[in-house]
């Protein structure tokens, strides 16, 4: 799709070459199965409304500038008790009568970022077992040990829960296009199954729509919008944001494409996983059809519950492979211990170090020296590829493609069509690299992907893709995606390896003092500090990561033990460096380090180097920053107190009598949380671990507080009748 620069098309004005940037938020009108009203505070006067507010409502005179007390009903009455709680994320529904003769509506109110109170009434709907149908729901979703599992058991649990025709988890992939993973429909329906939907299909704007407002429904796409009268918010002179507003009209554009479908009405639930889409639960339905609140409320919690389980499956999937990685430096170490080698622990057995990454091949570049495992190119084509890599100066490269990155790579695609590559050290040229194969696939399009629309002579010939018959795509010359766990698998290899190669060459150095030039080449640029000290604890050699250390002390040092000022606690590192030296103890633990630019802890590992017949050549001190460990220790505390808070805070709004329901569910919303927080590997891509934590702690939160308002509404609903 082609996007047109300037300002971001209005709501309804938008083409497809322009609709990535259309503003849907400001649709100005809504869907006619409610009504909705914006009241000014604290006099609670209507100052805009939809224009169908008194026909809907069953009054007898128009809306706009009557305060609510004016109106036949108990409207105020019911929403006055809740202004006091925080409407900015997640609206609140009460029940209430309005009219004459006077009916029940559920009203739904939220504060939008301008000011102001906007209330959405729709017909009263009937209730939700939750005792029943909710605890077996989420009891499903908690005890399913596998992605499929969870995705086939989600999908079937929200068509027996809302009654579409057809249910479907879409799961995005990094590039945002998204395949149907799952799917429930009534028999007689074209199965969508594994068919593959551009990303064009949701604009970004959407997308981030789906974050905040996690639930929409359209009840009828024939249904004619009702505008908002005045169009534009008295309270600044602009449109309103109807960002959090359920009765917002949908595009003309989608509108279109849902037709073309042949769809006649959707409800759609967003499962946000680390903060991010992951992907959808999209409801289809082939005649107009109205989810009540409680229905939709009930979609909400099941979606957020299925994203926590998401996290802890993915993130369990994580911590087993950073297992197999922890293996893998342990019979590095034990090697080098035992032989003088450590690379015979890295190529011992292939499937140690293809089996974390799904690897077909595996090659080390290392000292001009090259090593394998499984399927990998000539040893010659290695070393142009390492010369390859070397062009590209980052830590971490990825592609699913090389020959068509590289044409001089492509006839090495039927073994090494994708290749994942880490550096072991920084010097040039030494590379840990994984392989897969081509992989020849179809796949299967809902619809030609090439052709996505067709824009006529007039507003009124705007068609997005006419055609949703499968179309197949032959692709070659690509292996099968890295994905991000992959990615974060890889980096913490290539962060062993390294840790081991520079601790082996700091070993080297003091056994091989004709290689001590090289040895400092290659040792200097490292980002951990490194200090080497002979028998006499008398300091050798530094990288340049010593320059840390505050201005003068680097040169200033002369002994191991004159680094014990510059610790927090110098007495007990002084004694543990008089272990090390005396009695060859070495040390392991966390240490705060006074540095320029403040106190850093970081992890020390201090060791003595002992040469037969039990000489002792020297001291090898190694630090290395856990600053990103810690934020993981607080986030996990910071998780875990706010679970506390969300199972030990019982709810004011709910009293003394709260249903023994509500607190079951709440349990089990809380023991889901747990779970996914103990699942979560906190080794794996340490800088992504607070975000999956907060992530959780925040859908938790959300969770609880949805439960509170649907259990608070079915006991304000039985009040009010």
């Amino acid at each position: 799709m082609t996007l047109r620069y300037g300002s971001p098309p209005a709501f309804g004005k938008a083409d497809l070459s322009n609709c990535e940037r259309e503003q849907i938020q400001l649709a100005g009108s809504i869907q006619p199965h409610g009504a909705l009203l914006v009241v000014s505070e604290p006099d609670f006067t209507v100052i805009q409304a939809s224009a169908n507010a008194a026909a809907f409502l069953k009054l007898d005179r128009d809306v706009l500038g009557s305060p609510l007390d004016d109106l036949e009903g108990d409207l105020l009455e019911r929403i006055r008790p809740n202004l006091g709680e925080p409407l900015s994320t997640i609206p609140l529904a009460v029940r209430c009568h309005i009219g004459n003769p006077a009916s029940a509506f559920d009203a739904l109110l939220h504060r939008p970022p301008e000011g102001g109170l906007v209330i959405e009434l729709e017909r009263a709907g009937p209730s939700v077992d939750l005792s029943k149908h909710v605890e077996r729901a989420l009891q499903t979703i908690l005890k399913s040990n596998s992605l499929r599992a969870l995705c086939d058991q989600s999908v079937r649990i929200v068509q027996e829960l809302t009654g579409y025709d057809r249910v479907m988890l879409y799961r995005f992939d990094e590039d945002g296009h998204g395949q149907v993973y799952s799917e429930q429909r009534r028999p007689e329906l074209e199965p969508y199954l594994g068919n593959w939907y551009p990303a064009s299909d949701i604009p970004q704007i959407a997308r981030r729509l789906y974050e905040r407002n996690r639930v929409r429904m359209l009840e009828d796409v024939e249904n004619t919008p009702v505008p908002l009268v005045p169009h534009r918010s008295p309270l600044t002179g602009e449109d309103l944001d109807m960002s959090l507003c359920f009765l917002r009209s949908m595009s003309p554009i989608h509108i279109q494409y849902l037709k073309n479908m042949g769809v006649q009405a959707t409800l759609v639930a967003s499962l946000v996983v680390g903060g991010r889409l992951w992907g959808l639960l999209a409801c289809h339905h082939y005649v107009a059809r109205f989810a009540h609140y409680e229905v939709r409320a009930v979609c909400e919690l099941l979606a957020e519950t299925i994203a926590t389980r998401i996290t802890a499956l993915e993130s369990f999937a994580r911590a087993q492979s950073e297992m197999s990685v922890r293996r893998l430096e342990e019979r590095m170490i034990e090697a080098m211990a035992r032989e003088g080698d450590w690379k015979t622990g890295l190529f011992a057995s292939p499937q140690p170090v293809l089996q974390p990454l799904n690897a077909t091949g595996a090659a080390l570049l290392y000292e001009k020296q090259v090593f394998s495992a499984g399927e990998v190119p000539g040893t010659h084509k290695l070393r142009d590829i390492g010369k390859w890599l070397d062009g590209k100066r980052a830590r971490l490269i990825s592609t699913t493609s090389l020959g068509m990155d590289e044409p001089e790579f492509a006839s090495l695609t039927p073994v090494a069509s994708g290749l994942v590559a880490v550096p072991v050290s920084n010097v040039p040229g030494e590379y840990l690299i994984w392989f897969r194969p081509e992989r020849v696939h179809t796949v299967t399009w809902g619809g030609n992907p090439f052709k996505p629309f067709i824009i006529g002579e007039t507003p009124n010939d705007l068609s997005p893709r006419r055609s949703f018959a499968k179309w197949h795509q032959l692709v070659e010359g690509t292996c099968e995606p890295w994905s991000p766990a992959d990615l974060a698998i890889a980096r913490m290899m290539g962060e062993s390896v390294s840790d081991v190669v520079l601790h082996f060459r700091s070993l080297r150095m003091l056994i091989i003092k004709d290689q001590l030039d090289q040895l400092k080449q290659q040792i200097r640029p490292s980002d951990d500090l490194v200090i080497i000290a002979d028998a006499k604890g008398d300091i050798m050699l530094t990288n340049e990561a010593f320059d840390l250390l505050p201005q003068g002390a680097g040169t200033a040092l002369r002994n191991i033990l004159e680094l014990a000022p510059l610790f927090s606690e110098p007495e007990e590192v002084r004694g543990r460096l008089k272990e090390l030296m005396r009695q060859r103890r070495s040390w392991r633990g966390e240490v705060a380090f006074q540095t320029k630019a403040g106190t850093n802890t970081l992890l020390l590992r201090a060791d003595p180097v002992v040469a037969p017949p039990g000489r002792v050549l020297g001291f090898v001190l190694l630090f290395f920053d856990v600053t990103e460990r810690k934020a993981v220790e607080t986030a996990r505390r910071r998780l875990q107190d706010g679970i506390i808070r969300s199972h030990d805070v019982k709810s004011p709004r709910l009293g003394s009598d709260t249903d023994i329901a509500y607190l079951n569910l709440l349990a089990s919303l809380v023991g889901n949380a747990q779970r996914a927080a103990l699942e979560i590997a906190d080794g794996v891509d340490l800088a992504r671990v607070p975000e999956m934590l907060e992530s959780i702690r925040s859908s938790v939160t959300r969770t609880a507080e949805l439960l509170e308002h649907l259990v608070w509404h079915a006991k304000n609903r039985s009040e009010g009748n």
